[in-house]
């Protein structure tokens, strides 16, 4: 595939990278040492137009594609994949299923302030007792006359203990296993709706973390993402764009790493020399840079698969296996 990215691309990256090297790369030693989200960052990021940077204007959004998405993800992690992944779980899991899935009403209502940086956004899909296994989620939404009244929890879930608005998967009494899967918007504040302490993870610090917790929580009908039945397959393509951010993630890091080595190599010198110069540690340099140009390659062809309307599945998950 011949492939390279347009002008407005490159403009973008050089915006995004300015504004990465400004607001974020002098705080990101703190924000991992304090276990901080950078909420003044998240916050210029909303005014710049980057908090829905794939959605249409209608609803919000910047207008932009898929490329543009992975490529701001790419370079915000490039000085802190903390605040990468920020992005990433906001756009791609805690907006897309209302974009994708969601009603009229919803998309105005919530995918509006989302795309804007009004709101944060979040994915409650991963359970304690069931991890990724998203066929294992226990949280069980029973119906009861207009209102849906939701018990369990979740766990892991990225900007959780900052959200506004909740994409929630659960069971339902409906059917058994994936069978009555279903989803709900669950806006922060809801009765019966906790969400629980920030985790103190071993990286990724500033992407508040945290559990979810369920007590007989009543949302109306008018909550629902998506029907009994229909919750897993919102959730399997949910995360198909949610490895594509993931990718760029690990795109972005791996950039930031190698620009840190390389400017030690040629400042570090032994036996006269700056040790850029000693071809052993030349040679390894070089193989590190040609992965990541395949990573750069792999991550791209997904994005362009999604926003073209093929199947992205595979290529999403080859693109993060290889840049992660």
């Amino acid at each position: 595939m011949l492939f390279q990215t347009t002008q407005a691309h490159e403009q973008l990256r050089a915006k995004i990278r300015a504004f990465a090297e400004e607001e974020v790369k002098p705080i990101a030693f703190s924000l991992d040492q304090a276990n901080e989200f950078p909420a003044e960052a998240v916050k210029k990021l909303g005014e710049l137009g980057l908090m829905g940077i794939p959605y249409p204007k209608e609803y919000g959004g910047a207008g932009l594609d898929a490329i543009s998405y992975a490529i701001a993800v790419e370079e915000l992690s490039r000085v802190d994949g903390g605040t990468g992944v920020i992005l990433s779980a906001h756009v791609s899991l805690g907006s897309w299923p209302i974009f994708a899935f969601g009603t009229e009403e919803q998309k105005k209502k919530y995918l509006v302030p989302l795309a804007r940086g009004e709101k944060i956004g979040a994915f409650g899909l991963p359970e304690p007792n069931a991890g990724s296994d998203a066929a294992g989620c226990k949280t069980i939404a029973v119906k009861d006359g207009a209102e849906w009244v939701i018990n369990g929890s979740k766990c892991f879930i990225t900007n959780g203990s900052v959200s506004d608005y909740f994409v929630v998967f659960t069971t339902t009494d409906v059917a058994p296993g994936t069978k009555g899967m279903a989803c709900f918007m669950v806006p922060k504040g809801t009765p019966g709706f906790e969400q629980g302490k920030r985790h103190n993870t071993m990286g990724i610090r500033s992407a508040a973390v945290c559990e979810l917790y369920f007590n007989d929580c009543r949302v109306s009908e008018a909550n629902m993402v998506a029907e009994p039945g229909k919750g897993f397959a919102l959730a399997m393509k949910s995360l198909d764009g949610g490895r594509i951010g993931v990718a760029a993630q690990g795109l972005g890091i791996a950039e930031g790493a190698f620009e840190i080595a390389r400017k030690y190599m040629m400042e570090r010198e032994q036996f006269g020399k700056p040790i850029a110069k000693q071809q052993n540690l030349a040679f390894r340099m070089v193989d590190m840079q040609v992965q990541i140009e395949q990573a750069k390659y792999m991550l791209y062809k997904a994005a362009l698969d999604k926003q073209e309307g093929r199947p992205y599945t595979e290529s999403a998950a080859k693109a993060k296996l290889v840049c992660t």
